[in-house]
């Protein structure tokens, strides 16, 4: 999954917050009253802390906890991430790009409608609009300040602790996947969920393979947005490599030895595979209804 050489990137869609620490803040409310989605290892979560509490006991965990940096200077994205050539040399870079593709694709298809979401790279803990997240949250959307959050560090965790092939395709599918709920937020779905945030036909699993079928148009469309080369098969086999690697199923069977599906809060393996590829094989955002029917 290359970068074109000669495509500019935008650093101004990122901020970059790594090694400041956070802001204190209360516990983490993603989207309060349960309108948001925390981003795509969440059950890993549950499931280390009994998975019975819900999405908001694992989140209480959050509370109280203090905020400090490591101490290491920010990156300069921008004045090192300029061109595609940065971002084929230099992860930070990589995925600023993937940032600008994924929201070049979302401001051609929605036009007015998209309004810019900017990523927040930060490590350990980061003050959001939603509360005080912990690195071990995982990559995440927060709908009350319309920011993805992700501490690059989940990658090396995605290889290490889930198995996943973790290449470049898999990195911008957790970036594109979270940018899905950026447009859920926009399109009003998020509001949809209320509480009913657990179980295989729930609507945080519904609104969650909606994220990872609009991660499979994104990559439909990656190379028309100027920034990217055409995706071979390895780049979209790495891609449902990291959906398989997080689906419910599978973590709960590796974490706790067993598969509940009524605490499901993203869906299995193969569900999350199917939205991805029927995302990517027709490229049509209006196919990723998975709020009507089975799914």
């Amino acid at each position: 999954m290359r970068f074109r050489d000669q495509s500019r990137l935008d650093p101004s869609q990122v901020e970059d917050v790594r090694g400041r620490g956070g802001v204190p803040g209360g516990k983490v409310t993603i989207g309060g009253g349960g309108l948001g989605i925390v981003g795509v290892i969440i059950t890993l979560v549950l499931v280390l802390s009994g998975g019975g509490g819900g999405l908001s006991s694992a989140l209480t965990q959050l509370d109280d906890q203090s905020l400090s940096g490591t101490g290491s200077a920010p990156s300069e994205l921008r004045s090192e991430c300029r061109t595609g050539a940065d971002a084929n040399a230099k992860d930070d870079c990589r995925i600023l790009g993937y940032v600008n593709s994924i929201q070049a694709y979302w401001r051609d298809t929605l036009g007015s409608r998209y309004t810019p979401a900017t990523t927040v790279f930060f490590d350990g803990q980061v003050g959001t609009g939603c509360g005080t997240a912990s690195s071990e949250v995982g990559p995440f959307y927060c709908p009350s300040d319309g920011k993805v959050y992700i501490d690059l560090g989940f990658y090396d965790e995605l290889r290490s602790k889930f198995g996943a092939t973790a290449g470049p395709a898999s990195q911008a599918y957790v970036l594109a996947h979270e940018y899905g709920h950026h447009i859920q937020d926009l399109e009003g779905t998020l509001a949809q969920i209320g509480s009913d945030r657990q179980g295989p036909e729930s609507a945080s699993v519904r609104s969650e393979l909606q994220a990872d079928c609009y991660a499979g148009v994104w990559a439909n469309h990656a190379a028309s947005t100027g920034y990217l080369t055409p995706l071979s098969d390895a780049d979209i086999a790495d891609a449902l490599n990291a959906a398989q690697a997080i689906g419910d199923d599978r973590l709960q069977k590796e974490f706790q030895g067993r598969v509940t599906p009524e605490s499901w809060t993203h869906g299995s393996s193969a569900q999350r595979q199917h939205w991805f590829s029927t995302g990517y094989q027709t490229g049509d955002p209006r196919r990723c209804d998975t709020f009507t029917g089975q799914i």
